[in-house]
């Protein structure tokens, strides 16, 4: 099954601390809270510096999408800069993590999977014409990071996406992707068997 998740549809949520807001994309089970989910991806915006919340058993990966970048202080892995030059960092979800931001604010891509139940790899990838995209994992989201459209088909569905929109993919599929120039992150996640 393939599910098309517009942006536009998506209301942003404040966090408790003042320090930015957060646009749930997809999360499961489906309406699971923050304690509860297997797997949840979001989009956050930084715009204030502070300390991230601690997710215990999560494993977590954040990806840069727009602004300048934020500098993370991980505990008991030192200090990193998401930015152009590291625009992806993984890290334990239970790390003390200060996040520095400076004048402008920062959006992030952001993947959490419950490290007992499933795991998750993110690739970028940039497009310019056609190109193909098989799925490979139990479930895989593809996420329009840049680039104004993305136009998804495969022998049966023809799907247009615009920038932010993320798509669902269930079970092994091969589709063609068209694009005049963009950046997509793909998520692969895998299911532990019980």
């Amino acid at each position: 099954m393939t599910i098309l998740i517009p942006y536009a549809s998506l209301v942003a949520s404040p966090w408790k601390n003042g320090g930015g807001s957060t646009t749930e994309i997809a999360v499961a089970p489906p309406g699971a809270g923050l304690d509860s989910f297997d797997w949840r991806i979001s989009l956050a915006t930084i715009a204030a510096s502070g300390p991230f919340s601690v997710f215990e058993g999560i494993d977590r990966t954040l990806a840069l999408v727009d602004g300048p970048g934020v500098t993370l202080d991980i505990e008991g892995d030192g200090r990193f800069v998401l930015g152009e030059d590291e625009p992806v960092l993984e890290f334990a979800g239970e790390a003390q993590v200060l996040a520095t931001v400076g004048a402008q604010p920062t959006t992030d891509f952001n993947v959490m999977t419950r490290r007992a139940r499933c795991s998750h790899q993110l690739g970028k990838r940039s497009l310019s014409g056609l190109s193909g995209f098989a799925t490979r994992a139990d479930l895989t989201i593809l996420f329009l990071a840049e680039g104004e459209s993305l136009e998804v088909s495969s022998d049966d569905q023809r799907i247009g996406m615009v920038r932010y929109d993320a798509m669902l993919f269930d079970g092994d599929a091969t589709w063609t992707l068209e694009a005049g120039q963009a950046t997509i992150f793909i998520v692969d996640i895998y299911f532990h068997e019980d």
